[in-house]
């Protein structure tokens, strides 16, 4: 029989909110590179005295050498002109290696430090509607901008984020906000999270469950809805970080769900409270075959599994009387209203 070793499931658990509490503020960057090569091998010292008298260098091992953010430019311009600069490779929180010529793109997106260390991120309310067009609930969508007002994309700032590993302080920053805001309405809330970029629920999620109860809100009328769920790859941490949110009396809801034997599989496993069946499924469905067909399989297993069907981005009238009559029983879309600043009532 193993015995356990004294403090190591302690040191584990610190180790973990040690990495979480990391993610959580966003700090000076420190690069990792890489070096292969005989040429390289043979100019990397000199490439090391430099960094270190202008004191960038943090750490040096062997072929691998750990550059501060401050001392990255310097570097790349010397490898570009006298290191063989396709085989060089760097990295950022141990993530994968990636080639060199990937390294400016990593630099020019440091704006994305400034978006979340300012809090540059608002949220605006698109209308969930029952089979009687009553608001049923909001979704609370992330708008963010600049400090100079210009407004930034969704799909650019995530891009951005996990570019330099800031995906855990930006959807955190999300999550909060929407609280924030959601409060005041006593009305129920679908908030967006996206589980791979949290580590531990019980460490990554405490804030925002702890705002929610010192906010005073009633937690069942928060859902936390799994962004990009078709890219979730490890279920039981998804699970787990479910699980965190149902314990403490929120609700769940799967994005995007649609056709696929891992999509069905995970259906089972995790029982959504809501199942959104994916756009591209709900746009044309009055007159499409196929897509009828998935929307009533869906249906099925929604119900099967006592979860609620939703039906995201609904735009025209035939496809919402056809949802409504094939039993669906809530709706979103630019035809009941589109994200706005201020609530619809």
């Amino acid at each position: 029989m193993r015995r356990a070793v004294p403090g190591f499931r302690e040191s584990i658990i610190k180790g973990v909110m040690n990495v979480a509490c990391n993610h959580c503020v966003v700090r000076d960057l420190n690069f990792e590179i890489k070096a292969h090569g005989e040429l390289n091998l043979r100019v990397l010292p000199e490439v090391i005295h430099h960094l270190s008298r202008s004191n960038t260098i943090h750490k040096v091992e062997e072929n691998v050498i750990t550059v501060k953010e401050a001392g990255v430019r310097d570097f790349l311009d010397f490898c570009n002109d006298h290191m063989e600069s396709e085989q060089v490779e760097f990295r950022i929180d141990d993530q994968t290696w990636r080639p060199l010529s990937e390294l400016p793109t990593v630099l020019d997106m440091e704006w994305i430090d400034e978006v979340i260390t300012k809090g540059l991120v608002t949220c605006y309310f698109q209308p969930i509607v029952n089979v009687r067009e009553e608001i049923f609930a909001y979704e609370l969508l992330s708008r963010f901008k600049k400090e100079d007002g210009s407004l930034i994309y969704p799909n650019e700032i995530f891009a951005a984020a996990r570019n330099r590993g800031r995906l855990y302080a930006l959807d955190r920053l999300c999550r909060m906000t929407a609280v924030k805001y959601a409060a005041p309405l006593n009305k129920k809330m679908f908030i967006n999270f996206i589980p791979t970029s949290i580590y531990a629920p019980e460490f990554c999620l405490r804030s925002t469950v702890e705002l929610a109860n010192q906010l005073g809100v009633d937690p069942s009328l928060f859902v936390f809805e799994v962004v990009e769920t078709e890219k979730v790859d490890d279920l039981a941490h998804l699970k787990a970080i479910l699980t965190y949110y149902k314990d403490r009396g929120f609700e769940y809801a799967l994005d995007d769900v649609g056709e696929g034997f891992s999509t069905i599989e995970m259906l089972l496993e995790l029982k959504p409270h809501y199942m959104k069946l994916d756009m591209k499924y709900v746009q044309g469905v009055s007159s499409d075959l196929n897509k009828q067909k998935i929307a009533k399989q869906f249906l099925e297993k929604a119900l099967e599994i006592q979860s609620v069907p939703l039906a995201e981005g609904v735009e025209f009238r035939e496809d919402f009387e056809w949802l409504k009559q094939s039993g669906y029983q809530l709706f979103q879309g630019y035809l009941f209203g589109k994200p706005d600043p201020i609530p619809k009532q």
